[in-house]
């Protein structure tokens, strides 16, 4: 009973774009990623990563006909070297299902977030600011050259705008290609992490556990940590 409750609220909740589709017998799909195999025959098993670094086990018998045989193949493939699992981290409380990007013209919800393996890189900023709009071009292109296929680290967009169209416009004028905090939810993540921002923009590299790295907008520094 134990496992069934378990195995639906995993694919009640856990839907992510980025990984492969997996379905329960029961007919219920999320996404995830496939780390490794054990055991066989029927005690056939998968190793899956969810979104946020967390590994769930399922069972062979427990996956739908496609996904009982994909996990059968898989088995049979010799094993390839998984991407470290990233740990958990002291902002998943706050920042888990609670990012938006940049959807066209509009801010829409981040389905795809990726925990990163290392670091979170905070931008403190608004649309209203001007040193902001003339530093955030070359966090663009910072972002833009430094992030592809690098999962050391995340960029999130903590806003200090009260109105969701204007952080939208800002996003969109700018070109932003990272997410940022949901505007709800900015005066908790600024009660509960105190980066000692005094004045914007104000770029804050953390660890995983919270620490600040560096809080600097010198971006060919950051690049030497994050890289």
């Amino acid at each position: 009973m134990k496992s069934t409750i378990l195995l639906t609220a995993l694919f009640t909740s856990f839907c992510f774009g980025s990984y492969e589709d997996w379905t329960s017998k029961d007919g219920r799909t999320a996404q995830l990623e496939l780390v490794k195999t054990t055991g066989e025959g029927d005690a056939l098993a998968g190793e899956f990563r969810m979104k946020n670094g967390k590994t769930v086990t399922i069972k062979a018998s427990d996956l739908d006909d496609a996904g009982s045989a994909k996990l059968k193949e898989a088995a049979t493939k010799p094993a390839e070297a998984a991407t470290p699992a990233a740990a958990e981290s002291v902002f998943d409380a706050v920042l888990d299902g609670n990012l938006v990007k940049l959807d066209g013209k509009k801010l829409a919800k981040y389905k795809d977030a990726k925990q990163p393996q290392k670091f979170y890189i905070f931008y403190y900023t608004a649309s209203w600011c001007g040193p902001c709009q003339a530093f955030t071009p070359s966090l663009v292109t910072f972002y833009n050259e430094v992030k592809p296929g690098n999962d050391n680290f995340e960029l999130v967009l903590i806003t200090s705008d009260d109105d969701e169209k204007a952080m939208a416009k800002y996003a969109a004028d700018k070109s932003m290609p990272w997410p940022q905090l949901n505007l709800d939810d900015v005066t908790k993540f600024k009660k509960k992490f105190n980066h000692g921002v005094t004045g914007i923009p104000s770029v804050v590299v953390c660890d995983l556990e919270g620490k600040i790295v560096a809080k600097t907008t010198d971006l060919n520094a950051i690049k030497k940590i994050v890289k």
